[in-house]
């Protein structure tokens, strides 16, 4: 690359968003870094994020939707988006622990490979996202646990937000599943609400599941919903998040694959939808 001081140059002069985040009183961000896991498939197609011109495109199209607030990504699609001049107003969070690539024999020992909390400072972002999947069998849990808990805490120090994404998890044929049960997203939530040193900063990214309610109870943080992949039907998917989107403390919306590659192709319209479920659960302050 020519000029690779332009991405610097480029994060120094990003317009910030003039609101903090959250104020509003909900948020709607794009997911944009699951490659960064070696997540490269969308229903039938396994290679469907492979082609990166063809991926920030979609990105590109789900920002310039009205009543999106900001986009999550690793640094090199961050950079990507900087260079393309899209992030200006948007709340941008970095994505944090990425080496914990999907399907592989060390999933549970999710290292920071992506930002860390002085990149994400450094890179005049809004904050820093890390994925947590707690495996009691596992000792590699631990690590995780305490490199999460540091990240919260660094994160905080440069008053910055943080977004922690836990899940209850267990091998299953050699693959690391998470436990979707409302028992175990409680847990899972309890122990993501105490990390760090305070958790005045922390949000929790969490998926829509039964008994959301009581699910939701077993924090005061606020919350996004995980979009998750919609593999068929994008209407009851709609409907299904607009359930998860009642408690109180779930301010948003997460999500990337459901809504940059829909079943019927139009991006627009499942950001648009997406947006419009948002606004009338959560509503604006």
């Amino acid at each position: 690359m020519r000029g690779p001081e332009a991405i610097a140059e480029r994060a120094a002069g990003r317009v910030r968003r003039t609101r903090p985040v959250g104020e509003t009183g909900r948020l709607m961000v794009i997911a944009a870094d699951h490659p960064g896991r070696g997540v490269l498939g969308v229903g039938g197609d396994p290679r469907a994020m492979g082609d990166r011109s063809d991926y920030l495109a979609r990105v590109c199209a789900a920002l310039s939707r009205p009543g999106v607030d900001g986009v999550l990504g690793t640094p090199d699609v961050v950079e990507d988006l900087l260079l393309l001049g899209v992030l200006d107003g948007m709340v941008v969070l970095g994505s944090m622990n990425r080496g914990g690539l999907a399907g592989s024999a060390f999933e549970t020992d999710d290292r920071f490979t992506g930002y860390d909390a002085a990149a994400v400072a450094g890179s005049r972002l809004d904050g820093g996202k890390m994925l947590l999947r707690i495996d009691e069998s596992d000792p590699a849990t631990a690590p995780a646990l305490e490199a999460c808990a540091r990240a919260v805490s660094e994160l905080a120090g440069h008053g910055l937000m943080a977004v922690v994404e836990p899940f209850c998890a267990r091998r299953e044929d050699g693959r690391l599943r998470n436990v979707l049960t409302p028992d175990a997203m409680i847990r899972a939530i309890s122990v993501a609400s105490a990390l760090g040193t305070t958790s005045a900063r922390t949000w929790l990214k969490v998926p829509a599941v039964p008994e959301m309610d009581r699910v939701m109870a077993a924090t005061t943080l606020p919350a996004l919903l995980l979009g998750g992949e919609v593999a068929g039907d994008r209407r009851a998917a709609v409907e299904g998040w607009r359930r998860a989107l009642g408690p109180p403390n779930v301010r948003g919306l997460i999500a990337g694959r459901s809504l940059l590659y829909p079943p019927d192709g139009d991006v627009r319209g499942a950001v648009d939808a997406a947006v419009e479920v948002v606004d009338q659960a959560v509503g604006r302050l």
